[in-house]
């Protein structure tokens, strides 16, 4: 298209080609799309005025792209060959399709949540700079990528006349635990028709779903596109070609359709008359009217959505669905014990609650009493000086052994540690800082409240 080929001719001198970030969980010699987004989102305000982060997340952001492109239903990645690290094996027997090359892909759950944060890696920048400069062909060909998953994504399980679809995307795991596969021969669950959501096989703690129209996702993919289009609206007005700007604007009302449709889908299908809470959203939902009542740690998460930008935090919906999922009446997964409390999931087991989803808690309560206490119990787990993946509720965590905790350093964790203080600073300084008269803003500095 003349389109991308005038982009790599105006871009062509920021060398984003030649650029290859790799972020990864810490532990684990991978990038996932999810952590690494989430790895750099504290940076984010400060690419406008320093060059060196700007090429961090440009590059990032064209990392991440060249890997949507290859393999979009993929969550994990190897280091890419300008890294000079070596791949390496997880250990899995998988069978998945589509096929995907072992030396580029670590591991290939389809997390909706995966695109959506690849979008939200980008609209960040544009928020914190607003530069476009990482809209190039590879860009669009990856935002063509993830629209195209959408539309295979938001299919039924069965046609009209009620005859099988087989799914583009199938996963199957030799394992004994049933989070690490999909059943019916790697298809899942049926989905019904009409819903406007989007099919995740997996969710952001990268355990299979039940229901595989899972809320939380569609939620952030419905903001995120959203944020994308409004991008490309004014990006499309500095464009002299009329042929460039009728192709953005095709673009555009795609994430425009897509955007509208998911959030109608989630208003409709997932807002359930519970009978202790009130209307709540549901985790999980299938189209069938079946819905799973729970939250896990991981962002994104109906915790979350506030900071997702999805509903706002003193939304009735938002409220209800808080309270319900802050009790063990209304979420089987938020665990108490004598030393931790918060939100855990199947992915560790039924003991073991995650520092992570008490900061979250944090970031979504307006009530200072709350909130302290929300610091005060992540940090007495923290004995480490760091942010651990989960700790057990009932032993919490050993100082000198480190028995209790799964992960002793967990860099999305700590990342949204770091979030959390950043939010204090500017939103509540009263509550970090000795003179609360001034608000600090990361980028800007302190500013009067």
């Amino acid at each position: 298209m003349r389109f991308q080929t005038r982009l790599t001719q105006q871009y062509s001198g920021t060398s984003m080609e030649n650029i290859h970030i790799q972020v990864n969980p810490s532990d684990i010699n991978a990038e996932w799309l999810r952590d690494s987004t989430n790895q750099l989102a504290q940076y984010q305000l400060l690419a406008k005025t320093s060059p060196e982060i700007s090429n961090l997340i440009k590059g990032a952001i064209a990392t991440q792209a060249e890997f949507v492109i290859e393999s979009p239903y993929c969550n994990a990645f190897q280091p890419p060959n300008p890294s000079g690290l070596d791949p390496s094996n997880n250990g899995q027997q998988d069978a998945v399709h589509p096929i995907y090359e072992p030396s580029n892909v670590f591991e290939c759950k389809y997390e909706l949540d995966s695109l959506a944060n690849f979008l939200s890696l980008g609209n960040q920048y544009h928020a914190a700079t607003g530069s476009t400069k990482f809209l190039t062909n590879r860009w669009f060909l990856a935002l063509r990528t993830v629209l195209e998953v959408l539309y295979t994504q938001s299919q039924p399980t069965f046609d009209s006349s009620h005859h099988l679809r087989i799914n583009e995307y199938t996963f199957q795991r030799l394992t004994n635990t049933g989070t690490e596969t999909l059943n019916l021969r790697g298809i899942g669950n049926p989905l019904g028709n009409g819903t406007g959501l989007v099919r995740s096989a997996f969710r952001p703690s990268d355990d299979a779903t039940i229901f595989n129209f899972f809320i939380p996702a569609n939620a952030m993919m419905s903001v995120e596109l959203n944020r994308t289009a409004d991008i490309l609206r004014a990006f499309s007005s500095t464009l002299s070609e009329k042929s460039d700007r009728k192709n953005v604007q095709a673009f555009i009302q795609q994430l425009d359709s897509f955007s509208s449709s998911i959030k109608e889908g989630i208003l409709e299908h997932a807002v359930v008359d519970h009978p202790l809470f009130g209307k709540v959203l549901a985790y999980e939902t299938d189209g069938y009217a079946s819905h799973l009542f729970m939250d896990d740690a991981n962002v994104p998460s109906l915790l979350s959505l506030p900071l997702l930008g999805f509903l706002d935090k003193n939304n009735e919906l938002y409220q209800n669905t808080r309270r319900m999922i802050l009790s063990s009446k209304g979420n089987p997964y938020f665990l108490t014990g004598p030393a931790f409390e918060g939100i855990g999931g199947p992915h560790i087991g039924l003991t073991n609650a995650w520092p992570m989803s008490v900061l979250v808690q944090a970031m979504t309560s307006d009530n200072d009493t709350e909130i302290l206490e929300c610091l005060e119990r992540v940090k007495r787990v923290s004995v480490f000086g760091l942010i651990n993946e989960s700790v057990d509720v009932v032993r919490g965590v050993d100082a000198r052994t480190g028995t209790g905790m799964t992960r002793s350093w967990f860099a999305w964790a700590n990342s949204v540690f770091a979030q959390c203080i950043l939010w204090l600073a500017k939103e509540k300084p009263h509550l970090v800082f000795e003179d609360g008269s001034q608000a600090y803003v990361i980028g800007e500095g302190f500013v009067n409240t």
